[in-house]
Order: structure tokens, then sequence, then C-alpha cells
């Protein structure tokens, strides 16, 4: 049996998470799907419409609460899926977990990872957070838990714009951008979203593609320099002054990320010491990081990724031919310490 891709959905309460699951689900592209989402709170009211608008396609489960790290409830419901596949008796192509608004997605991406049975089953493709456009601010100003999920997402959706001016839904942008700036963001309309930009997206690859927003390492270069990443750049703090959304520049969160980017090859065996000591002591701040990098004596890029303290690396394809060889890494987590990341990775150049 082939790897069943999964998608977890991830958003704040009335950011759209339903509505965006209904159209999947209602649409005709010819999948099967099995749709996990948890029992909790005020979304209960919307499993009955989903259920009857598409018998053929959902299979209902409601398995309590699946944020608080209590991974086994997931586990044993994919599990049990899986069995049901195997045996005939359900027939799905691909699952979508969709998780409760104030859940973390952390514990939901690492049970793929961290149970053999299921790693060998499932496929984690990607983390698709929504983000209500009217009250995404407020909410993480107010709930690191928002914040986190837009800190895991591999495709970031911003619903509700039209109920805000431009200017108010630029302004998230720009904060979501320096959050996590590999993740595509796109603007929505009652869920309105092509499939492809749902499924597929292969978030958790190992691939030697780097995507962060090239805006940001513009950014990066000219205003923030190496660690004034919190504070959005001089011109972003004029801007905050002067236009009608003024609680905009003060924003610091603590959930950030910083780009590393060297010419320089590096020492393997030291860059697997450093990356190694710094899983142990901030991984569980560490959302998700990832890099495409130059490593001394090897014609080959070296790919490497992580989600809190699990990390997995790999050869990837031969630097082309011409290519400048240069290292470059992302990382996206709370309150992480640049400045001795970028000191410790400095070290572990040739």
């Amino acid at each position: 049996m082939s790897l069943i891709p999964v998608t977890i959905l991830t958003g704040f309460l009335g950011s759209g998470k339903t509505t965006l699951l209904k159209r999947i689900l209602t649409e005709a592209h010819g999948q099967r799907i099995a749709v996990i989402e948890n029992e909790f709170g005020e979304e209960n009211i919307d499993n009955d419409i989903l259920v009857a608008d598409t018998e053929e396609q959902i299979i209902q489960m409601s398995n309590g609460c699946i944020c608080c790290t209590i991974r086994e409830d997931l586990r044993d419901t994919l599990s049990d899926l899986a069995k049901q596949k195997r045996a005939g008796t359900l027939n799905f192509d691909r699952v979508v977990i969709e998780t409760t608004g104030v859940a973390d997605p952390g514990p939901v991406a690492q049970t793929f990872f961290m149970d053999d049975e299921i790693a060998e089953l499932y496929l984690l493709d990607a983390i698709v957070t929504l983000v209500d456009a009217k009250h995404g601010d407020k909410q993480l100003d107010e709930r690191q838990e928002a914040r986190r999920q837009v800190g895991f997402a591999d495709q970031i959706f911003m619903s509700k714009t039209d109920l805000v001016p431009q200017e108010e839904a630029d302004a998230l942008s720009h904060r979501i951008k320096h959050m996590n700036p590999r993740a595509p963001q796109k603007r929505v309309h009652f869920g309105n979203v092509a499939l492809k930009e749902v499924f597929d997206i292969k978030g958790f690859n190992l691939n030697a593609k780097l995507d962060i927003d090239p805006d940001f390492l513009k950014d990066d270069g000219h205003a923030h320099h190496h660690h004034d990443h919190g504070e959005h750049c001089d011109h972003d703090h004029e801007h905050g002054e002067h236009c009608n959304h003024p609680h905009h520049h003060a924003h610091d969160d603590d959930v950030k990320s910083f780009v590393y980017k060297s010419n320089r090859p590096f020492n393997p065996t030291k860059l697997e010491d450093f990356l190694g000591s710094m899983v142990q002591i901030y991984g569980p701040r560490m959302l998700r990081y990832k890099g495409v990098l130059n490593v001394t004596g090897m014609d080959k890029k070296v790919v490497f990724q992580g989600v809190h303290q699990l990390m997995g690396s790999d050869v990837g394809p031969k630097w082309a031919p011409g290519e400048t060889k240069i290292s470059k890494m992302v990382f996206i987590g709370i309150d992480l310490p640049q400045d001795l990341f970028k000191a410790g990775l400095d070290q572990c150049l040739s």
C-alpha cells in the first residue's frame, strides 16, 4: 500500500477552516477523503452539515480533542483507518486532519515522525493555516497558539479580507511574513481555493528547494542586519506611526524567523554537533527549520529540516556547473536566541 498523504488544516476559531474543508469535500476532484476532526467547542455544529453534504466522501471521526499533546488518540485513529482501508471496508485516498481553533499543530505533526507504524503508512504532506484578516492581529497578539499555527505553516490563507481595509490586510500579511517567510500567503474568499494549493504541497519533503519569501530576504539585507528581526525593520516603524493601524509597528512577536546564509562551506562534523546541541536545548521552541547546505568535500547539496526536536537530513542533487555554492537556512521558533545560533553556525564553517 503506498503512503497515504495527510494534510493538517489549522487556524483560529472563525478563520474559515470548516468552509474550506466543505469546499474541498464537495469539489469534483474524484478523490475520496477521510476527515479526522476533533469534536470540540464551537465548531461542533458544522459536523452534521459536512456529513450530510458529502455522504460519499467523508468518514466522520469524532475522536475528542487532539490538541493537548495526547497523540495517542490520533495514533489510534490513524492506525484504525489504515486497518479498515487494508480490509477493504473503507476506501479513501488521503486524510485531512482539522484541528481545533486553539490547537498547537506541533504534537499532531510529530505523530507522523515519532511513531514508526504511522510513518510506514502515512506521509505528512503539509500544514495549512487559515488566518482571519479581521481578527488576526488581535488573535496573534493574545494567543500563542495562533502564533504557533502561523509558525508551523507550509501554506497560509488569509480569509475575510473583504471586511478590512486593504492596508490593514497588508500590515497583517507583513507581520505574518516575519513570523514565517517560508510559507506562501494567499488571500481567499469563502474558502475559494484551488486544490493544488491545499494538497501535494510537499512541505515536509527533504528537497533542495528552500522557499523563502524574496521580499523577506531583501528586507533582511538592508534593514534589520543580523538580529533586529522582531522590531520589524526601520522603514516599517515609520510606516506604522503614520497609518491607520498604529498598533502594527509595536509587534514584537515571540514567534519569529531568521535566515542564515554563508558562501563558505560547512564542516559537517562541527555542524552536526552544533545543531544537535541546539535541538537538545531549544527543540521545544523550534517550530520549523530547514536548510540547503554547502558542505566541505561534497559536490552535492545537503538538505536538512526539522520540527521541534526531530531533525532529518539527506543528500540532495549536485551543485550545477557555475551555480554559486551558498548555504541557506531558515529557522522559525519562539524567542530563539538568534545571535547565539548565528555565532555558533559561523564557528562551524570550514
